[in-house]
């Protein structure tokens, strides 16, 4: 059977010979010339796509655009189709023909080099296609399109610096925005500099990032970082309490830290007075800090242990295994909580943490770039453990 990609083609054959008989039908009549036929070839090659006989009909067109020009915006819709349906060594192989052409008018030749360099990236050939992005970069019709493609390859490969420049020109000639995305590649800098211990030129990084762009909480979160690494633990506390008061979707990244800073210091009284102020001034964060607890293994402290409690008395999936009220209202109270928040820690560990509000991407730690759809920064934490993930695990296991 054709294929649903065949019968495309081959309405794209038949549009282009009725628009040929056409303009000979109905154009300048004045002339003497007859109507140009329906070529033979396009025939021959659609009969051999219809056939399923793909590499017979690739060498036939292969043939065609070496000796007629009229075929070349056909054969970009070859490569294009080929390139969908996965094969781009044979659409390579049509935009490599292309460019051959030594009469190749220069924007046929940006239109095969711009589709030859989405062969290569589409087959992972990045470098290649790198190159002929940069090229495109530089004055052809394609500029903006080869600026975006190169951003996406050097964020693959981590050249954040080439990422930036891009970024900024790509501002420049396509008239949009990109502060928060050129604001996370100072962000990566900023890290990849202070893991290299290299602290001054991670702070220039980070100011950089914040500096006439959107606000990204990720900036800030590695100036704490950085604070903590320097030992400087007044104001590494000072930034992640403020990454909290400003927005509760780290709170699974900072508080872990704020406790270790307190307990490094002996300060735990401290700890729960400034706890229990944040819970009574916003009682919506004692499920957060109830989940980043069992997720981290927090405990020994009293505000928090407090928050767990009520989080495991609450939980409404939990109480329709286990009847918590009458399990905790009994003796050994204190243990059977422990073995209850145990439990709930190995479920949380062992499902996703994290989700991307743009395509539903899930992951168990925090990505500021999404895998899936690219998108930056729009991962948020879960705030409760997820048993449904659990139950459908049991459900495939039996």
């Amino acid at each position: 059977m054709p294929t649903e990609s065949a019968f495309m083609l081959a309405g794209l054959f038949l549009l282009l010979g009725a628009a040929g008989w056409a303009m000979g039908r109905f154009g300048e009549r004045d002339t003497e010339e007859a109507p140009p036929p329906l070529n033979i070839d396009y025939l021959k090659g659609l009969n051999f796509l219809l056939n399923e006989q793909t590499d017979q009909a690739l060498e036939h067109f292969l043939k065609m655009v070496r000796v007629d020009d009229k075929t070349i915006e056909t054969h970009f819709a070859l490569g294009s189709l080929f390139r969908r349906r996965g094969e781009v060594d044979r659409a390579i192989r049509i935009h490599q023909n292309i460019i051959a052409r030594p009469d190749l008018a220069a924007e046929q030749r940006d239109q095969a080099l711009y589709s030859l360099a989405k062969d290569y990236l589409h087959a992972g050939l990045l470098d290649r296609a790198e190159k002929l992005f940069a090229r495109l970069a530089d004055g052809s019709r394609y500029q903006v399109q080869a600026l975006d493609s190169l951003c996406r390859i050097y964020e693959q490969e981590k050249e954040w610096q080439k990422a930036i420049d891009a970024g900024q020109r790509l501002e420049v000639l396509g008239g949009r925005s990109l502060g928060l995305q050129i604001a996370h590649y100072y962000s990566e800098l900023a890290e990849a500099a202070a893991a290299e211990g290299n602290f001054t030129a991670a702070r220039g990084f980070v100011k950089k990032a914040q500096t006439g762009r959107p606000r990204t909480l990720r900036g800030a979160l590695t100036r704490a970082h950085i604070a903590r690494d320097m030992e400087d633990n007044k104001t590494a506390l000072k930034l992640y309490n403020r990454i909290i008061d400003e927005s509760n979707y780290l709170i699974a990244e900072t508080l872990p830290e704020i406790v270790a800073i307190y307990r490094k210091e002996n300060a735990v009284a401290d700890l729960e007075k400034a706890l229990s102020s944040l819970i009574d001034k916003n009682p919506e964060m004692s499920s957060l800090v109830a989940y980043t607890a069992i997720i981290n293994d927090l405990g020994g402290i009293d505000a928090i242990d407090r928050c767990v409690e009520q989080y495991i008395r609450e939980e409404p999936t939990l109480a329709e295994f286990v009847d918590v009220q009458s399990t905790l209202s009994g003796e050994g109270e204190t243990e059977t909580l422990g073995r209850i928040r145990s439990a709930l820690s190995k479920i949380a560990r062992s499902t996703p943490r994290y989700q991307c509000q743009e395509c539903g991407f899930s992951s168990q730690r925090l990505l500021w770039q999404c895998p899936s759809c690219r998108s930056w920064e729009t991962q948020r934490p879960a705030s409760r453990v997820q048993f449904d993930t659990v139950l459908q695990h049991s459900i495939i296991a039996r």
